[in-house]
């Protein structure tokens, strides 16, 4: 027996060496997470809840959300780590973010690495005041593609500030591309790319629901899907909150109308020309108790919360690229609103000035492209 001592051992101390090598020595955190339908509504997009694929590297992980002031006071945040290791405070437990950054530390399997990160909520703004719609994804429904607009934020994460009403208008469509909806990325714009809004027919189908025209539409703000059908002047919620005042918008466009303008019954309306439309409006996000107030396709210009609206007066058809220009008229903004982000801003394009009515002319298209905010007057003025 003692012959075989120092094989037993050796094979003993060679286990444990395997085992301690098999333990998990990361401490990552690999996905963080919101759930839950009653935090939805503090998100603009339902992707906005997911952080995936985290970088070994990040210490920080930041949720977007449009305002701290609705925030809940308890919030939970899910994650997953790498295999083995802990997290502390523990996945899902309700945290008050508003006070700021929650500290969470994992630590690794084998218990001998640990690692810290900051996990926090930002308020949205608008990431920038110059939109040339260069930056677009191309969204795959059944047999059908649409395109989808976003901005860059100042640390590169996408967002999707801009919304049209393409994931609906497909539903009437078969093995369509992204040209062939009502809102799509064009090639030739003003500058580089830029957007095109063309007013179509839906078939019928939407004639039967005395909605036979879809405008092409684009606008800051969510297109909320599930009110389509019935509730269609409720699927475009207008709004991205905004940290100053904005006193003019410019940019270009293109616009030729349709040949034969329709009312909502797709009955002729004779002499009358189909027009495109461009407005912004800019209103308080909270009412008097404190809740969140966003404007919809049925109050987006006559709401009680709106402070000044801007609208182009005239877009005479062209084929040539055109500047227009837009002042906001009304009511100056209380600076310490301002300062507390309670204002939000829309900027609204549409191929038919009563597309929300389902009024205007198969075929109009507006083009437009190198939209800017400017926040002082000119020197003349």
């Amino acid at each position: 027996m003692k012959k075989y001592l120092p094989l037993f051992l050796f094979v003993f101390v060679l286990s444990s060496c395997i085992k301690d090598e098999l333990m998990n020595a990361e401490c990552d955190i690999l996905n963080a997470w919101v759930e839950g339908d009653q935090y939805k509504e503090n998100f603009y997009e339902a992707s906005q809840m997911r952080m995936e694929n985290i970088s070994s590297a990040e210490k920080e992980i930041i949720f977007t959300v449009r305002s701290l002031i609705s925030l809940p006071k308890e919030m939970p945040v899910f994650f997953d780590v790498t295999p083995g290791a802990t997290i502390e405070p523990a996945s899902g437990t309700v945290q008050d973010f508003t006070k700021g950054p929650v500290v969470y530390t994992v630590t690794s399997q084998d218990g001998a690495w640990k690692r810290q990160y900051t996990v926090s909520f930002r308020e949205a703004s608008l990431p920038t005041f110059v939109y040339s719609f260069e930056n677009f994804n191309t969204v795959k429904s059944e047999t059908n593609y649409y395109h989808e607009f976003y901005e860059i934020d100042h640390d590169g994460t996408p967002i999707y500030l801009w919304a049209t009403g393409n994931s609906g208008a497909v539903l009437i469509k078969k093995d369509s591309q992204p040209e062939d909806q009502p809102t799509y990325s064009m090639v030739n714009g003003y500058k580089g790319r830029g957007v095109c809004l063309n007013t179509q027919g839906t078939g019928q189908l939407g004639e039967y629901m005395k909605k036979p025209i879809a405008a092409g539409n684009l606008f800051m703000g969510k297109f909320i899907f599930d009110n389509l059908l019935f509730n269609p002047l409720q699927t475009t919620q207008f709004g991205y909150v905004i940290d100053r005042e904005p006193v003019r918008i410019t940019g270009y466009y293109k616009y030729h109308p349709g040949p034969v303008f329709t009312d909502k019954d797709k009955k002729e309306v004779p002499g009358r020309v189909d027009e495109p439309s461009i407005y912004a409006v800019f209103y308080r996000n909270k009412d008097e108790q404190g809740n969140k107030v966003f404007l919809y396709g049925d109050d987006v210009l006559t709401s009680p919360y709106i402070v000044s609206k801007a609208q182009v007066a005239s877009l005479p058809p062209t084929d040539e690229w055109t500047r227009f220009e837009m002042f906001f008229e009304g009511e100056d903004a209380d600076n310490a609103m301002v300062a507390e982000k309670a204002y939000n801003l829309t900027i609204v394009f549409s191929s038919s000035k009563d597309g929300a009515s389902f009024e205007g002319a198969i075929g109009s298209e507006l083009c437009i492209d190198e939209v800017e905010i400017s926040f002082e007057k000119p020197d003349n003025e």
